[in-house]
């Protein structure tokens, strides 16, 4: 990011002072009957992805100045090793690489956690190379309006966007003193590790290029304000033996973690999130990040169905529970929850962030922060 952007952003940042809550574990069954009840973690999903192009500095600007307490980055690898922000490790949908004619050669076929994909591939290519592209909407046909920054900004590096979080907060704390105010709770970040087995089986192994960035900014102590998140379980328990920052096991609402079918090993989600589950998960992880259908199901019309037992059964082995992923557009949400029959326009999503944060939930991805920081201080309310 050019330097002067990147200060004019900061300073920028400087006009909005957002209260948010300290990241910590689940507190014990005593501490927790103590402690005042804690406001449930705003997730910026990928940024502010409902407005702007995903996974940009933008994006995740945009995120933090609506309310969010943490940026949540997708990580995956360079071919010389450094981590970048993309939603998957092939490129042809998020950026314009299909029509730059000196990467035309570059078109692969790949085979993805056992899924046949053919594109451009973030491996393949250095950052510098990696630099002269730029992003573009993921979903247009959802999100037309997000398409008008296609080709504007960079695929950030994970160092750039935590340099970004970095400069915001400084921004914030000049501002609070001078209004004579507390210093603001420290932005939060919220790293995934996409497809940690594949990239390992390419010699890209994430672990060592993630915890050098995370503590070079910081962010290196059980109580620093980052989560950890994979979809995998094996990269999470290595982890845990190289760092005490919170992590979360992330949970589909079907299949099972690719490491396992790698491996042989028959466990699903559904066993993972079973009582006996759950417990193992508690002895590497700090919460679990389910979709939101595992929550709250929806009925043959489409409509949100009662909620079943799992907040319940996770915090029951203190493991706080972090759904995904909550987005404003009728298309993504509950029947009874939409405006119109367009897709693309915006339904009641703070309706059904009400139902879901009625279950208990500590904290929840959104790509609409400014919706929902809204419909959590009417709640407080």
């Amino acid at each position: 990011m050019d330097r002067r952007r990147f200060l004019a952003l900061a300073a920028f940042a400087g006009s909005s002072l957002t209260v948010r809550v300290e990241c910590d574990a689940m507190p014990s069954k005593r501490a927790k009957a103590a402690a005042p009840p804690k406001r449930p973690l705003l997730i910026g999903h990928r940024g502010a992805s409902g407005y702007v192009p995903e996974h940009t500095l933008t994006s995740y600007f945009m995120a933090i100045q609506q309310g969010a307490d943490y940026a949540e980055p997708d990580l995956v690898m360079t071919k010389d090793g450094v981590l970048v922000a993309r939603h998957e490790n092939e490129i042809g949908g998020t950026t314009d690489v299909a029509s730059r004619k000196e990467f035309a050669r570059r078109k692969t076929a790949k085979t993805i956690d056992g899924t046949s994909v053919e594109g451009w591939f973030t491996e393949d290519f250095t950052l510098a190379e990696l630099k002269t592209l730029r992003a573009r909407e993921r979903i247009p046909e959802i999100r037309p309006a997000n398409a008008r920054f296609d080709g504007q900004f960079e695929i950030p590096t994970f160092d750039e966007i935590l340099g970004l979080l970095r400069g915001l907060d400084e921004q914030r704390a000049v501002a609070a003193r001078k209004l004579g105010a507390p210093k603001p709770t420290r932005i939060g970040v919220y790293p995934e590790t996409k497809h940690p087995t594949y990239f390992d089986n390419c010699g890209l192994r994430m672990d060592r290029a993630l915890l050098q960035t995370l503590a070079k900014h910081g962010y290196e102590d059980r109580n620093a304000p980052v989560f950890i998140q994979s979809f995998e379980v094996g990269n999470l328990q290595r982890l845990r033996k190289r760092t005490k920052v919170p992590m979360v096991q992330l949970i589909e609402a079907t299949g099972a973690p690719y490491d396992f079918v790698a491996s042989g090993d028959s466990r699903t989600y559904a066993d993972l999130i079973a009582p006996t589950g759950l417990a193992g998960i508690a002895e590497y992880a700090n919460a679990i990040g389910p979709s939101k259908s595992l929550i709250i199901p929806r009925d043959a019309a489409g409509a949100l169905a009662s909620p079943t037992s799992l907040v319940s059964d996770a915090h029951a082995v203190g493991v706080g529970v972090h759904p995904w992923t909550f987005r404003a557009e009728n298309h993504f949400l509950p029947t009874n929850l939409r405006s119109s029959a367009d897709p693309t326009q915006v339904g009641d999503l703070a309706a059904e962030l009400k139902a879901y944060l009625a279950t208990g939930i500590d904290g929840f991805f959104t790509d609409h922060p400014g919706i929902a920081h809204q419909a959590l201080s009417t709640r407080l309310r």
